[in-house]
């Protein structure tokens, strides 16, 4: 990895369904009012999968342990800077344990089907996810815990 790390996103399976949150509709803000995965900027002294899980947390008020997380990948973009995606899976009952953080409009969980078709989701994140779903390799990102 040469470049910077700028932050994390989980695609976070709560059963079979997908936790999304609707981005508020701030100006200025990208992606407004679109559905997103739970994330966002890295802070100081954070590892990736530190901040995926505790964006996750401040958003949908859900604690996931690191070891529910089973793929992560770095991606990069033009800027050369670099965002991580990771995936995890809680049974569905965790669904009553949702609060909405204070971030967003609202939550909802997706089947897969509906986050990768719907227009009104984040668009860089629907490759990501087919990626997982389609077995690409994982990297290794336990060294950081």
């Amino acid at each position: 990895m040469a470049g910077r790390v700028i932050g994390a996103k989980l695609a976070l399976f709560v059963g079979d369904r997908l936790a999304t949150l609707q981005r508020d509709d701030t100006p200025g803000l990208l992606w407004p009012g679109h559905w997103d995965l739970p994330g966002g900027g890295i802070e100081p002294g954070e590892t990736p999968l530190d901040c995926a899980l505790r964006e996750t947390h401040e958003e949908l008020t859900l604690t996931i342990a690191a070891d529910a997380v089973i793929w992560g990948r770095d991606y990069g973009s033009s800027s050369g800077d670099i965002s991580w995606f990771f995936a995890a899976h809680v049974p569905a009952a965790r669904e009553a344990e949702i609060v909405l953080g204070d971030e967003g409009q609202g939550w909802r969980l997706m089947s897969v089907a509906s986050f990768l078709e719907d227009a009104l989701v984040v668009p860089q994140f629907k490759p990501r996810l087919r990626d997982y779903l389609a077995g690409v390799q994982t990297v290794d990102f336990g060294g950081w815990t």
